[in-house]
């Protein structure tokens, strides 16, 4: 039986000139793609880098944790303990979600190495989980205040151990605490990764210098 996977409905910051790289982030539990979508303008990126942003939405389903309260998430939580907290076949679900509109941007003629995929929290588990099984190198991971779903799967499913990856947290974290993000950080070093690190004195949100320096990667990556 053919299995239908239902695209993501998104907003969009188109690329300034012609198109010729793309970044899909990817929003945290109970956000929206409109919650990022305000940050492509403000990172003032070069218009030669032709840079389409693409925010999708994710599904609105019941959140265990949140008393079954329907709300847009990527995959149910149903342990606030870390181990327990991403469920697996919600993140494949929403994994296998993102990979069409990743295909889709192929399709059109934008090179898997113009392609960055970047998740904030829940996001970020799905961009973690997904990149380094997509059939294709990616451009790269932007992996921001997240943590990892079944770390210990990752080496027998990664096709890609030399994938880019930008990592930030905050400090002060007390939704997705900062030993979190440093164990997917180790465990994506143990496969001899390209992962940098960056800590910020700041809660679970995006900061000013972090979209300094999320602005210097992406030219690096994509020039």
């Amino acid at each position: 039986m053919a299995i239908i996977v239902m695209s993501l409905e998104f907003v969009e910051y188109p690329a300034q000139g012609e198109h010729k790289a793309t970044v899909i982030w990817l929003h945290g539990l109970g956000d929206s793609g409109e919650g990022f979508a305000p940050v492509a303008p403000q990172l003032q990126l070069p218009n030669e880098l032709g840079l389409r942003f693409i925010f999708p939405h994710a599904p609105v389903q019941p959140v265990t944790i949140n008393g079954g309260m329907e709300m847009r998430s990527w995959y149910d939580i149903k342990s606030i303990e870390l181990d327990k907290r991403a469920d697996e076949q919600g993140v494949r679900d929403s994994a296998a979600k993102v990979e069409q509109l990743i295909n889709q941007e192929i399709a059109n003629g934008i090179a898997a190495d113009k392609i960055i995929l970047a998740g904030f929290s829940q996001g970020g588990v799905v961009a973690l989980h997904l990149a380094p099984r997509f059939e294709q190198k990616l451009a790269g991971v932007m992996a921001l205040s997240t943590y990892m779903c079944v770390p210990e799967k990752l080496a027998d499913e990664a096709l890609h151990t030399d994938l880019n990856i930008f990592m930030a947290h905050g400090s002060q974290d007390n939704v997705v605490p900062p030993s979190a993000g440093k164990s997917a950080f180790e465990v994506l070093t143990a496969l001899s990764m390209d992962v940098s690190w960056q800590e910020y004195p700041m809660a679970h949100q995006v900061c000013a210098e972090e979209l300094q320096a999320i602005r210097h990667w992406l030219i690096a990556r994509l020039s």
